[in-house]
C-alpha cells in the first residue's frame, strides 16, 4: 500500500483532511488504472494536485468526492484516448431482455448456485474487460458506494448520463458473468 506519512512541509489541514482519504483514493486509482504502478503514479498525482489546489477545497466538503473527481481527471489526462465522446447506444432495448434474464435465473435456480460460487476471480475479470465509460460508473456506484449525484459531479456528467451508464456497465457485466456460469454447468444458464 501507498505510505501515508506525510512530509513535514505539508499543511496540517491538508494532511488532516486529505490523507485519511488515502485509501480509499488508491482502491479508487487501482481500479481505474488496473496496474499497481500505474495506481501509485496516479495516487501520487492526484495528491499533488489536490496539495497545489488546497485552497479551493471547501471546508466542510465531501473530501473523498473531491479527491476521487481528481484521481479521475488525473487518470483521463494520463490516457491517450482515440475518441473524446463515446456514443451510447438506446438503452431502453436491452431493459425486457435482462428483466426477462432475471426472471429465468429467478426460476431455475442460477441465482442460488452463484451465491454458493467464488465469484471474485469472475466479477474481477468482467470489470476488467468493461470499457469507460461504463467501468467509472460502475465502479463509484456500486463498489465505492457514491450517489448518483455524486458519481455525475465525479464523472463530469448529468445524472442521466450516470443512470445510462451504469445500465449499461451492468448489463455487459451481467452477459460475462452469465458466460461464467455457463463454463461452470450451472443450470438454466444455456446461451440463448
Amino acid at each position: 500500500m501507498v505510505d501515508a506519512s506525510p512530509p513535514a512541509d505539508i499543511s496540517p489541514e491538508f494532511s488532516q483532511s486529505a490523507l485519511d482519504a488515502l485509501d480509499d483514493v488508491h482502491r479508487f486509482a487501482w481500479s481505474l488504472a488496473r496496474n499497481a504502478a500505474d495506481a501509485d503514479d496516479l495516487v501520487q498525482e492526484t495528491f499533488l494536485r489536490a496539495f497545489r489546489s488546497w485552497r479551493t477545497f471547501l471546508p466542510g466538503s465531501d473530501i473523498r468526492r473531491w479527491l476521487f473527481t481528481i484521481c479521475r481527471n488525473a487518470y483521463l489526462r494520463s490516457r491517450e484516448r482515440e475518441q473524446r465522446y463515446t456514443t451510447l447506444e438506446n438503452d431502453e432495448g436491452e431493459t425486457m431482455p435482462a428483466v426477462e434474464q432475471r426472471a429465468a435465473w429467478l426460476r431455475e435456480g442460477v441465482d442460488v448456485a452463484l451465491l454458493r460460487l467464488d465469484l471474485k476471480p469472475a466479477v474481477e475479470r468482467a470489470l476488467d474487460a468493461l470499457q469507460e465509460p461504463f467501468r467509472s460508473a460502475v465502479i463509484l456506484v456500486d463498489l465505492e458506494d457514491h450517489s448518483y449525484d455524486d458519481a455525475s459531479a465525479i464523472l463530469g456528467v448529468p445524472v442521466g448520463t450516470v443512470r445510462s451508464r451504469l445500465f449499461r456497465g451492468r448489463r455487459i457485466l451481467q452477459e460475462h458473468l452469465m458466460a461464467f456460469a455457463r463454463d461452470a454447468g450451472l443450470p438454466g444458464a444455456r446461451h440463448d
